[in-house]
């Protein structure tokens, strides 16, 4: 592990072309993406003639939809492409300046047609049935029809609307800051390990750092780290007190109690269902000390530190995977999803959907995006860890949910709501993990494979509801009036830390600045559903390993349907209820057995 974070970082022209992403699917080159930015604002202005008439009729209505939606897909290719090109290598001119011009030309086109829905919202509900009668196509656009008359309580005049919709470059600013100041400028020194060789630091590197069996390693990567991120403090705050300002200040404009009821019923999903996620959660922090006491039984340490959090806790059991090897495990681990199934993936592979390793500039993390006229993208940052064949077969489960949306729906429906966003990328974690416990070859990676299971639900199922937690005590805080400084949030995240890990767990100081790491506080509340989808997955999962065909084909059936049902009503048809707090309770069992068998697994070794 050391050996490979002391490498220096390969500048992007050194990575191997057929690690990259071959993002000349989608444009030959930035010329051709300029041709049709002009393309795109051209449309805009033309279907802003429409403005006073677009609900006038039902033919109106049906040619601004048709044009709307080859639009709407020459937009997604046009913001895909330079969101991509920016993202792998955040320090290069260009790419920022396409992803500049990318944001700025979608806000325009925006603005453009902000009259929309609010002459839609005119129509009656019987005028609306005589238009589908008298256009059946227009029932092509039922979908959408519907949610912004769902939306009417919430939607301004027209003149309102523009207004919104010109403050969008403005809002996304601060998200924008965030990833300049963490991707791009913040440079991190190199520490030692212990053996006092030099390991080089980098946001992409951290995790791998966390995980090595190098306990000085360990502490002095989150020593470096986090001290990095204390200096800018400040900064930090200002950044995260400005996106909450502005989710307030949208969520005022529309008329809503608070940014979280804005946020969930943008997603069409009741906020009961988060606050049933909190409830059970916190109900079962119980099972989450236990593993916490577990964690530092079998390091063997005195005090078990927050940067003993991800090190595997089966002594002398290293696993390094190669990309070709993780490959190869993906495939079979997903062979009960089916052969057509199966295609796809490998088409993935083979046609170069994924950017793989990390250089120089690269944005941190991973993430499934792309283009709906074209395919599915990836970004990795793969150094060879187990989490990462992990974080790959996550990330072709998002690909795969957006590769079957996209093929069933037009770009209108395709995009289904972020709630069920993470169900597919987790499936598929589940199915690999239960597809190397089947076939482990040991008690120690048997053992392994458990704990990585424990370190999934304390990652996705605590950790993320620990984080949704922050985002509202702090929203919160911003709506009653406290500042959000520095130290208020460095102390709401540290209590926060200490109610989820409990006594056995030594809080570090530096812990308290996690918060100004995590990207997704620039996701609008987004954190809560990688919990909630992280329970439904369980169930799912278990149901499609059970053997049923039919399961299987209820499952391809929630992958096809894009957004053409609410979030709750899309997970019915894969067989779970996520409007009980039922999932969640489940999954927490599964949690408290899986902590079972890693004691006793700890005896037998």
């Amino acid at each position: 592990m050391a050996t490979d974070l002391q490498k220096a970082l390969p500048k992007r022209s050194e990575v191997a072309t057929e690690l990259t992403w071959r993002l000349e699917d989608i444009f030959e080159s930035p010329k051709e993406w300029e041709e049709s930015r002009q393309k795109i604002l051209s449309l805009g202005k033309e279907l802003a003639g429409y403005e006073g008439k677009v609900a006038a009729s039902a033919s109106n209505l049906l040619s601004f939809y048709k044009q709307y939606e080859v639009l709407m897909t020459l937009l997604d290719s046009m913001y895909g492409y330079a969101s991509m090109k920016g993202d792998q290598d955040t320090a290069n001119s260009e790419g920022q300046e396409l992803r500049s011009k990318a944001m700025a030309t979608y806000n325009d086109v925006m603005e453009m047609l902000s009259f929309v829905e609010p002459e839609v919202l005119e129509l009656s509900p019987e005028t609306i049935e005589n238009y589908y009668k008298e256009e059946p196509e227009l029932k092509r656009y039922e979908v959408s029809i519907k949610e912004i008359l769902r939306m009417q309580p919430h939607t301004l005049s027209k003149e309102m609307e523009s207004l919104l919709a010109s403050a969008g470059n403005m809002a996304r600013s601060f998200e924008t800051s965030y990833e300049m100041l963490s991707d791009a400028d913040l440079k991190f020194p190199s520490v030692k390990d212990g053996k006092g060789e030099e390991v080089k630091l980098s946001n992409g590197r951290f995790v791998p750092s966390q995980m090595s069996a190098d306990r000085v390693l360990r502490k002095n990567a989150f020593e470096a780290l986090y001290g990095r991120y204390r200096e800018f403090g400040n900064t930090w705050a200002a950044i995260y007190d400005g996106q909450v300002k502005q989710q307030m200040f949208f969520a005022k404009a529309r008329k809503y109690a608070s940014t979280f009821e804005a946020a969930v019923d943008g997603n069409n999903v009741d906020p009961a269902v988060c606050d049933n996620l909190i409830a059970s959660v916190h109900k079962g922090l119980d099972k989450m000390h236990r593993y916490v006491r577990l964690r530092k039984k079998m390091l063997g340490v005195d005090e078990l530190h927050m940067y003993d959090v991800y090190t595997p806790i089966v002594k002398d059991y290293e696993v390094s995977v190669s990309y070709e090897e993780a490959k190869a495990l993906t495939l079979e681990a997903l062979k009960p999803l089916g052969e057509d199934y199966l295609e796809i993936v490998r088409k993935a592979y083979a046609e170069r959907w994924i950017d793989v390793l990390e250089n120089e500039g690269k944005r941190g993390g991973a993430y499934s995006g792309g283009t709906y006229a074209e395919h599915p993208y990836m970004l990795l940052n793969y150094n060879g860890t187990l989490d990462d064949v992990f974080t790959l077969i996550h990330e072709m489960g998002h690909s795969m949910h957006t590769w079957y949306s996209n093929k069933n729906n037009s770009i209108l429906d395709a995009s289904y709501k972020i709630f069920v966003a993470e169900v597919a990328s987790t499936t598929n974690e589940v199915l690999l993990l239960e597809y190397m416990l089947k076939n482990a070859k040991s008690l120690q990676e048997k053992a392994y494979l458990v704990n990585h299971y424990l370190e999934s639900f304390k990652g996705t199922l605590f950790r993320q509801t620990m984080f949704e937690e922050f985002e509202r005590k702090t929203n919160k805080m911003a709506e009653d009036g406290i500042p959000l400084t520095f130290e208020t949030l460095s102390n709401t995240y540290m209590e926060l830390n200490k109610q989820y890990f409990g006594e056995d767990m030594v809080s570090d100081d530096l812990i308290a600045y996690e918060w100004c790491r995590i990207p997704h506080f620039y996701y609008n509340f987004y954190v809560y559903q990688y919990a909630t989808s992280f329970s439904a997955a369980v169930a799912i999962a278990h149901r499609i390993l059970e053997g049923d065909a039919k399961v299987v084909e209820q499952y391809k059936k929630f992958l096809s349907s894009g957004c053409t049902q609410d979030p709750v009503s899309l997970l019915k048809i894969a067989g779970v209820d996520m409007s009980t707090g039922t999932p969640v309770d489940e999954a927490l069992d599964v949690f408290e057995k899986a902590v079972e068998d890693m004691e006793k697994l700890a005896e037998e070794m």
